[in-house]
């Protein structure tokens, strides 16, 4: 747990080898080699647990005919989209060239031309449409594109990361670190919200570069990273080929801000629109429409989609849970199988929101609250069940007892020890319900 905190601790150069440099942002990459995609769970500021892609790795490897036909990408997150998505369709038509020369692909019996799947989580699939703009002829190679919690039109909360105003108590200390990284980042002003979502009273406006440079960010890259995002959803603009996108609900998610003397105020709900399109307004008042539309706790819901998109699947699931959950990987067998008709439940009736804090201190107790679906009801905890694992081993080691606290109904759970556990929320009828939390040592603040 140790080298999991140290990062966020003010002991050596910290997180300062990850700030782009000048040579960085002149376009000089290379400094920073990603390694692999991440195979243990981790934790960040704000961004809650990390779960890790080693069981959508073994479902993709164990599904297809042979192994060597899967790529595994790793790119480095703190550049440009944009950047990445070229790295991207380079490697692409690399795999694809090799593999159709290859000796396993000769012996098929299939006639069938290989083609390509993309599989890809989060920030994965803006790169993964990236590509697409980058390389025109990906497309004709391409089967089908799965995302999965993808923000296309961006999140909220890469707004908080930069300047948030936040209401639990998160350490001073890794919520600077984590913010004074952040404004240095391509990657992380790629992820802004790229529709209306500032709060103003009587309306709602568009984050400019001017008010993210307010909030502690980059004017430079926001208005970079704007322009990018017009490219991408331009008349004419490549699309994903038989795209489907696994989207996360029921979870409370930011899905607009206020912002006051820079500083970001998350708010949980969202602006309705007219027949025409235009912002919903209340006849007698006036003022905007709000609704809460909830998300995966990172992206919003209608930010997950876009125009084009062939299905999409709803899943009351966190973001992180999005890679990992079996009902999840059972939707990415499916259409690597090419029978789509497994896409998984819609959210229907029963979806459970869960809400937990950045981080608890080992040894006292604290609340795993829980929530209604948006328009729903939850009066019972009858049928719920909360339990805490280890989250590198997923081994059982205690539960939360369930009942009702300020209103609602949570799990008072206490962590035996610091480390990082996984909360699992069990209830008939939907996937179980995850999220990572890290405890603390209270003596040993950060």
């Amino acid at each position: 747990m140790r080298p999991l905190v140290s990062a966020w601790r003010g002991h050596g150069e910290g997180l300062r080898p990850l700030h782009l440099d000048d040579r960085e942002r002149s376009g000089c990459y290379g400094r920073i080699e990603p390694a692999g995609l991440l195979r243990f769970p981790a934790w960040a500021p704000f961004l809650h647990g990390l779960e890790p892609y080693d069981q959508l790795l073994k479902t993709v490897r164990d599904t297809v005919a042979d192994p060597a036909a899967v790529l595994e990408f790793a790119y480095d997150w703190r550049l440009p989209v944009e950047v990445n998505g070229a790295l991207l369709a380079d490697a692409a038509h690399r795999h694809l060239e090799r593999w159709r020369n290859s000796e396993a692909e000769r012996a098929r019996l299939d006639d069938r031309e290989a083609r390509l799947v993309f599989i890809a989580h989060s920030m994965g699939g803006l790169v993964t449409r990236a590509a697409f703009a980058r390389a025109a002829d990906l497309a004709a190679d391409t089967r089908c594109v799965v995302t999965l919690g993808t923000p296309f039109l961006g999140s909220v909360k890469a707004a908080v990361i930069l300047g948030g105003n936040r209401s639990d108590p998160l350490p001073a200390l890794p919520r600077r670190r984590m913010q004074a990284l952040a404004a240095t980042l391509p990657g992380v002003h790629d992820l802004l919200p790229d529709f209306r979502c500032v709060d103003v009273g009587g309306d709602v406006l568009r984050l400019t570069p001017s008010d993210v440079a307010g909030l502690g960010g980059d004017k430079e890259l926001a208005a970079q990273a704007q322009d990018f995002q017009r490219r991408m959803r331009a008349s004419g603009a490549p699309a994903m080929p038989g795209h489907r996108a696994v989207v996360g609900v029921a979870q409370p998610t930011a899905q607009s801000l206020r912002l006051e003397s820079g500083v970001v105020h998350e708010q949980y709900v969202s602006f309705e629109r007219d027949g025409e399109g235009e912002l919903a307004r209340d006849p007698a008042t006036g003022v905007p429409l709000r609704r809460d539309r909830a998300g995966d706790g990172t992206v919003y819901r209608d930010s997950a989609t876009v125009p084009g998109t062939v299905a999409e699947s709803w899943l009351p699931l966190q973001h992180g849970a999005l890679a990992k959950d079996g009902v999840a990987l059972a939707h990415v067998r499916a259409v690597l199988t090419e029978h789509d008709r497994n896409r998984g439940p819609a959210l229907g009736v029963g979806g459970l929101g869960l809400a937990l804090p950045d981080y608890v201190d080992a040894g006292t107790p604290w609340l795993a609250r829980l929530t209604p679906a948006p328009g729903e009801e939850l009066d019972s905890h009858a049928g719920i069940a909360c339990s805490v694992h280890d989250a590198e081993t997923d081994r059982r080691i205690g539960t939360g007892r369930l009942g009702w606290h300020d209103g609602g109904i949570a799990a008072s759970v206490t962590l035996p020890a610091p480390g990082l556990y996984r909360i699992r929320i069990t209830t008939e009828g939907t996937p179980p319900l995850t999220q990572l939390v890290l405890a603390l040592d209270p003596t040993d603040a950060i």
